[in-house]
């Protein structure tokens, strides 16, 4: 990943889902605080239930020690020759980063690098730590001397950022990095000698964020492909949940369109495992690169996505469209068209476009396809992998009173426990088919989400639309994320690469040929065998 480690760490834990708006400059801004204060608040149930049993801790230390190696991986190229990763070094540290007190800011520079400050709050052993063991690692790695005075120590490198600085203030340790000066770790130090925290904390909030992404690509163009807004986070805990309240500031305003609902109610069918809206999503999908090849005259502005409760493979999709037979027409002739030039699936894929329907063929154990459905509230285009059975009840009101709010964009509601069991079946196969590692079962990720599954209850989300530019999130959730977020936080933990994320698997072993004679060589000896003795007459 294109960061710093002790960036990467704070993103890690950031990236799920808002906080006080950050001080002006800020591109990041963090707190987290710390395991004792969390277990010290009477709703650190779902905390306790979701990161503190033994297959947690598991999880927990092969994680870790694959983010000590992380420094070494992203920096190898700058590094001096002949250096090791120092992971050693680095790995002690990143425990206190799940039970300490820590800030962690990022500014924007116009000089070069942006500088970065990280505060934690330590006991004195483990302030000597951190000082001893990143001067040793930083030394081995630039091949110069660390300048050491009394509360701590300093770096002067040639390249940016080329100062890093490492300070001891009262029961904090400031550690900070930038070009030519060390202004952000310096506006820390005096708040802390103040007798006031590193920076400004939102009470009883266990995690609290601001990235500012449009800016951060600047400095992080990996992530640009994501287009993400200004993004800021608030976590706590509450009636046994866990609860994000965040907001998404976008640069300009949202052109949505939020028309009234047309949800297609004779074909969803009950009981229901999990049931999600969205609505305003015409302007983002015509701006999809992956969209173009098979884009509609007429797109879509809605979008419903079901299962149903205790049936593995019955997921299913419906989007309102205005005309449906001109969609699925000009949808089949693009799929048709561009079948052929799908990458990176392990078997041939068939197109068949027929009678208002498209089908893939080609895939074990599903059908995949597209077709027009018809109902007295209009025409939708339905996708399903499985035949979809006659609903046997309508709809709860309760469900319909969730999408009653003029400004809702998005609704999402399911029963995490049981998506967990089901949503496997659906994602192992689609890694299968594009040639990407499966999680498995027996992994230390695969045994968390075995464990924590069962006792996971209700999760519900909803995005609403609060300001022309502004969409405001709320969510509570037994474990924080849905069943297909922790399927795939668990695949992610569980890359070779982490905190990288790929998931690719070596091409196939293909027996190659032997070479061919050149046409004007001379033709092969072949050994003749001699001819065999005669056999004697019995």
């Amino acid at each position: 990943m294109k960061t710093s480690l002790l960036l990467w760490w704070g993103l890690l834990l950031a990236a799920a889902g808002t906080a006080v708006a950050a001080p002006a400059g800020l591109l990041v801004d963090l707190h987290f605080a710390g395991g004792p204060a969390i277990a010290a608040d009477t709703n650190a149930l779902a905390f306790s239930n979701l990161w503190c049993t033994a297959e947690a801790q598991a999880l927990r230390h092969q994680t870790l020690d694959k983010l000590a190696r992380a420094p070494y991986d992203r920096f190898k190229q700058k590094i001096v020759p002949g250096a090791g990763d120092e992971a050693e070094l680095f790995r002690p540290l990143l425990d206190d980063g799940l039970n300490a007190e820590w800030f962690f800011q990022m500014r924007e520079a116009t000089n070069g690098a942006p500088q970065c400050s990280l505060a934690i709050h330590l006991p004195v052993g483990r302030a000597r730590l951190w000082e001893t063991n990143l001067a040793t690692a930083l030394a081995a790695w630039t091949g110069l001397s660390v300048q050491q005075n009394p509360s701590g120590w300093i770096l002067k490198k040639h390249v940016p950022p080329n100062l890093i600085g490492f300070v001891r203030a009262g029961d904090w340790v400031v550690l900070g990095c930038g070009q030519d000066e060390l202004s952000l770790s310096g506006e820390m130090v005096k708040r802390i000698q103040a007798g006031q925290r590193p920076a400004p904390v939102e009470t009883n909030a266990w995690l609290t964020a601001d990235l500012d992404w449009p800016r951060l690509y600047t400095w992080l163009p990996a992530f640009k492909a994501l287009d993400l807004p200004e993004v800021r986070v608030r976590l706590t805990g509450q009636d046994g949940n866990l609860r994000w309240n965040g907001k998404l500031i976008f640069p300009q305003p949202l052109a949505l369109t939020l028309e009234p609902w047309r949800m297609p109610m004779k074909t969803i069918n009950m009981p229901l495992g999990s049931f999600a809206a969205v609505r305003g999503i015409a302007p983002w999908l015509q701006k999809q690169a992956w969209w173009q090849p098979y884009a509609s005259s007429l797109l879509p502005n809605q979008l419903f996505i079901w299962s149903v409760d205790q049936m593995a493979l019955q997921t299913f999709a419906a989007a309102p469209v205005a005309n449906g037979k001109k969609v699925i027409a000009e949808l089949g002739q693009k799929f048709s068209a561009h079948t052929n030039q799908l990458k990176g699936f392990e078997l041939p894929l068939t197109t068949d476009a027929t009678n208002d329907q498209i089908s893939w063929r080609g895939i074990p154990m599903v059908a995949p396809n597209l077709q027009l459905l018809q109902e007295s509230s209009g025409d939708y285009l339905f996708a399903s992998v499985f035949p979809n059975v006659p609903p046997n009840r309508p709809l709860p009101p309760d469900l319909l009173d969730q999408l009653a709010s003029s400004n809702l964009v998005y609704y999402h509601w399911e029963v995490t426990s049981e998506r967990l069991k089901q949503l496997p079946q659906l994602t192992q196969l689609v890694l299968m088919l594009t040639r990407h590692r499966q999680l498995d079962v027996k992994s230390p990720a695969g045994k968390w989400l075995n464990q924590i599954g069962p006792s996971l209850g209700n999760t519900v989300t909803e995005i609403k639309q609060t300001a022309p530019n502004e969409l405001t999130l709320h969510r509570k959730a037994p474990a924080g994320f849905t069943a297909l977020e922790l399927i795939a936080l668990a695949s992610w933990l569980e890359a070779t690469n982490f905190p990288g994320c790929n998931l690719d698997l070596p091409p196939p072993f293909r027996r190659r040929r032997p070479p061919t004679q050149p046409t004007n060589a001379p033709p092969a000896q072949v050994p003749v065998a001699s001819p065999a003795a005669p056999r004697s007459a019995p």
